[in-house]
């Protein structure tokens, strides 16, 4: 008998277990597979984030981590004179900013700062969530500490990988730094529009202000700039920065940090702004020396990436009241100049004009530009005849002269005075007198006297066209040269910088006076004695300072291309000098007279009132002088009829006779042994000596020369002498040095030394060199 299961076929045994043993397999292999994944995915995540990790700082290197932090240029008595940067930061100590701009920065930023670890996963999360379903990076969610990783380490693009990034380095921020240090760190890194970075650029820029005086009104404008600075910017959008502020000042008063009185009562006032967009070349103030500065000290010693962001501190030896009063004093200026003003017992710079607008011209006249000082250079040549015994006393001739080459050197008014001495030859800038003078002294010796003062030009010239100031010199040499006689006759070295320290405060740089030796004190003293002259009676009297010992001395030359005034009183040395860069004339009759010693006079006296210099110089005791009252006609001591001057002389070499042209005894004259001298160059023969030289019985024409019209003294035309006449002085022929006369075809700038367009290429060169400009 056959045995069937009903329904075999129908319902069989494997298949009655099916439904249930799908299930168990599909969720069996869904949870493998969720592992799988989940092991995956955490494999890859960690590799992600090892991989990561290893490109990202260090706890160590994040420690080296400094931001670029601007240089601050300070004068003297360490006010701001100009910033230099690549991103214009200045670091304020978290003690040292506004509580308010800290409440604010908070409010609108982060307000849990002080309560996460530096990241606020429900953000992530937020912000993850709206990215995914936009399909793209839409949201943020950034702690301060995240923004303070993108902001030192990171690109602003907006991808998963760089939030990865930033969530590794806040980590390791947080770790490594306190809260507070983190809060400061942010708010001296973080951008805040027109090339400010931080806070305390920040305030300067905007509003005028240290960081700590911020009000709650600035404090709330300034936190709401850093979420678009560019675009909340009180500058260009102040709708958009109310309403910006508006958000910041409500979230500070949800938060109970301020009163709705506060809200309300901040929001209704006016902003005093002061914008402060500037790039890194807009220099501030004092453009010249602050140029001069970097490419001559600071950019050679230190490269471009400490000086612009190094946050160095650089004081300067420039007084920002001097620095206004020289720019002023120049503005008037139709031509161009430069001004230079030194301290001469230091050699410290007070003062640098280099130009009439530094953004049409980086030319910097100061000190790149070499020009002819004409009659300026006078004092050396007679600096050089009193290191060789010859006195301010002592006689030239001021006679015609005529060389075999035909180089005939003349007077400015194409007349001669005769005998003069050398007080009067330099006080009226008479030119034949020092000619002669020079070639008796010699042309080695006044090169050697003019090195030993601090002309470092490369172009002094070999003949005696040197006396009448045909070398090229730049104002800064001739301000180091005078500075001689302001300081009993030590050559001083120019600088600019006292003292460079680094963003920690350590000394980097310090530098202080050297002087050497250039001159004897005696020749300082005698020269200085005869510039006051020059000053008082002389071609200097429009640079008369009231009430302040002064010397000077002017400078003209050929075809009115160049003018100067050149000299000093207590404490302070200042060159004016003007001209055109293309050589043009000045204008007819514009001498240094009548051109510059005016700047020079409203420069000087400011600067005195300002500094509050000595009314007089002093006269060391061990000088070895005496101060003595003489006669500018004939060098003996002056009666009460002669025109006199006070000159300094070397003690026991004074004349001992008065005048005898003006009330003294001929006899005590002809007997004194110290009476002055007549000093024969190798021209004056007889005839010459016969004609101009000064004997009793002479005729003067007036008791006073007459001015003309351009402020330059006319002399006094040489009157014939009545038989038997006497010489006033006895002669004497020094062994004249041999010397080449001048070529009379030569013209003063038929080689531009300092063309202007060829600096202003090399500085345009510096900047590229520096990687200052692309």
């Amino acid at each position: 008998m056959k045995h069937t299961v009903p329904n075999a076929r129908r319902i069989p045994f494997s298949r009655s277990r099916r439904p249930g043993g799908i299930v168990k397999i599909l969720l069996s292999f869904l949870l493998l597979l969720l592992l799988g994944s989940a092991a995956f995915f955490s494999v890859g995540v960690t590799v992600l984030l090892k991989d990561l990790s290893e490109t990202l700082p260090s706890s160590e290197e994040i420690l080296r981590r400094q931001p670029s932090l601007a240089t601050t240029v300070l004068d003297r008595n360490g006010r701001v004179i100009t910033t230099l940067f690549e991103e214009n930061r200045t670091w304020v100590p978290l003690g040292k900013i506004s509580p308010w701009f800290l409440k604010a920065t908070l409010a609108a930023e982060d307000s849990e700062f002080y309560e996460h670890a530096g990241l606020r996963p429900a953000a992530i999360l937020r912000a993850l969530w709206i990215d995914l379903s936009h399909q793209r990076a839409r949201q943020g969610g950034s702690t301060i500490t995240q923004q303070l990783a993108r902001n030192l380490f990171l690109s602003r693009e907006k991808t998963f990988t760089r939030k990865i990034k930033e969530a590794i380095l806040s980590i390791r921020l947080e770790r490594i730094y306190s809260k507070d240090k983190i809060l400061e760190m942010y708010v001296n890194t973080i951008y805040l529009g027109h090339g400010t970075y931080g806070i305390g650029a920040a305030a300067q820029s905007y509003f005028g202000k240290e960081a700590s005086a911020l009000s709650l009104a600035e404090a709330s404008t300034l936190a709401g700039l850093i979420a678009a600075p560019e675009y909340y910017t009180p500058v260009r959008n102040p709708e958009g920065s109310k309403t910006r502020q508006r958000y910041v000042l409500h979230r500070m008063a949800d938060l109970g940090w301020i009163s709705l009185d506060q809200e309300k009562g901040t929001l209704a006032k006016p902003l005093q702004l002061r914008s402060g967009k500037r790039r890194k070349l807009e220099l501030q103030q004092a453009p010249y020396f602050v140029s001069h500065l970097l490419f001559k000290n600071l950019l050679p010693a230190y490269g471009a990436d400490t000086v612009y962001r190094g946050g160095l501190s650089i004081l300067t030896t420039l007084d920002l009241d001097l620095q206004k009063a020289a720019e002023k004093a120049f503005a008037g200026l139709s031509h161009e100049g430069a001004l230079v003003a030194l301290d001469p017992d230091t050699g410290e710079i007070l003062a640098l004009v280099g130009g009439r607008d530094f953004r049409k011209s980086k030319f910097n006249r100061a000190v790149q530009a070499f020009r002819q000082p004409g009659s300026s250079f006078k004092p050396l040549v007679y600096a050089a005849a009193f290191e060789n015994g010859y006195r301010p006393v002592d006689h030239l001739l001021d006679a015609p002269l005529t060389f075999p080459n035909g180089w005939s050197p003349q007077n400015y008014d194409r007349k001669f005075s005769g005998e003069v001495t050398l007080v009067e030859a330099l006080g009226r800038s008479l030119n034949t007198p020092a000619v002669r003078l020079a070639q008796i002294v010699g042309i080695p010796s006044i090169q050697e006297v003019a090195r030993k003062m601090g002309i470092t030009t490369p172009h002094l010239p070999d003949d005696l066209s040197l006396a009448l100031g045909s070398t090229s010199v730049t104002p800064q040499e001739m301000a180091v040269a005078f500075s001689c006689f302001a300081n009993n006759g030590y050559r001083v070295t120019p600088f600019g910088i006292r003292e460079i320290r680094s963003a920690s405060g350590e000394i980097l740089e310090k530098n202080g006076p050297r002087l050497d030796r250039g001159i004897s004190m005696e020749t300082a003293l005698a020269v200085r004695s005869m510039l006051v002259q020059a000053v008082l009676w002389g071609t200097g009297r429009a640079a008369q300072v009231p009430g302040v010992e002064t010397f000077g001395k002017t400078g003209t030359t050929n075809d009115w291309s160049d003018a100067w005034f050149v000299g000093g009183v207590p404490g302070l040395v200042a060159v004016v000098y003007v001209g055109n860069d293309n050589h043009t004339s000045l204008g007819a009759k514009a001498v240094g007279g009548k051109v510059a010693a005016p700047v020079w006079k409203r420069f000087v006296t400011e600067a005195v009132r300002l500094r509050g210099t000595p009314a007089r110089f002093t006269v060391p005791a061990e000088g070895h002088v005496e101060i003595v009252r003489v006669c500018r006609k004939t060098g003996f001591l002056a009666t009460g009829s002669c025109q006199g001057a006070e000159v300094a002389l070397r003690t026991g070499e004074a004349p001992t006779a008065e005048c005898p042209f003006h009330g003294g005894s001929r006899v005590a004259a002809r007997e004194d042994g110290n009476a002055p001298q007549l000093l024969l160059a190798p021209a004056d023969d007889a005839s010459v000596q016969g004609r101009y030289a000064l004997r009793y019985g002479s005729q003067e024409r007036s008791a006073q020369p007459a001015e003309s019209e351009t402020g330059v003294e006319t002399p006094e035309t040489p009157v014939a002498t009545e038989a038997p006449a006497e010489p006033v002085v006895a002669a004497k022929r020094p062994p004249a040095k041999a010397a080449t006369p001048a070529n009379p075809q030569a013209k003063p700038y038929a080689k531009d030394l300092s063309p202007a367009n060829e600096v202003e290429k090399k500085y345009q060169d510096l900047l590229k060199q520096y990687r200052i400009t692309n």
